[in-house]
């Protein structure tokens, strides 16, 4: 696995490469993952039920964890624990 990088930032340091980032909004989320898991590390998706589990699994697929943190995110959590 290739080194954690930080960007221009060399005295920051990786806490968790699993983390994922989502920008939750009404007409479209956009995703984030270690760009170590996977050749396009950042995604938008839709906001319909079939949008959710996409980006459910593909959260799943880079090796992500969910955890939430804010009311946003119930949709989602429901979509990566039910699909």
């Amino acid at each position: 696995m290739p080194k954690p990088t930080t960007g221009d930032h060399p005295d920051l340091k990786m806490v968790n490469p699993n983390a994922a980032a989502i920008d939750i909004r009404s007409t479209m989320h956009m995703a984030a993952v270690n760009p170590s898991t996977c050749d396009m590390p950042v995604r938008a998706f839709g906001t319909f039920t079939q949008d959710l589990h996409a980006l459910a699994d593909w959260f799943l697929d880079s090796g992500g964890h969910q955890r939430s943190d804010g009311v946003d995110w119930r949709l989602l959590d429901t979509g990566v624990r039910d699909p």
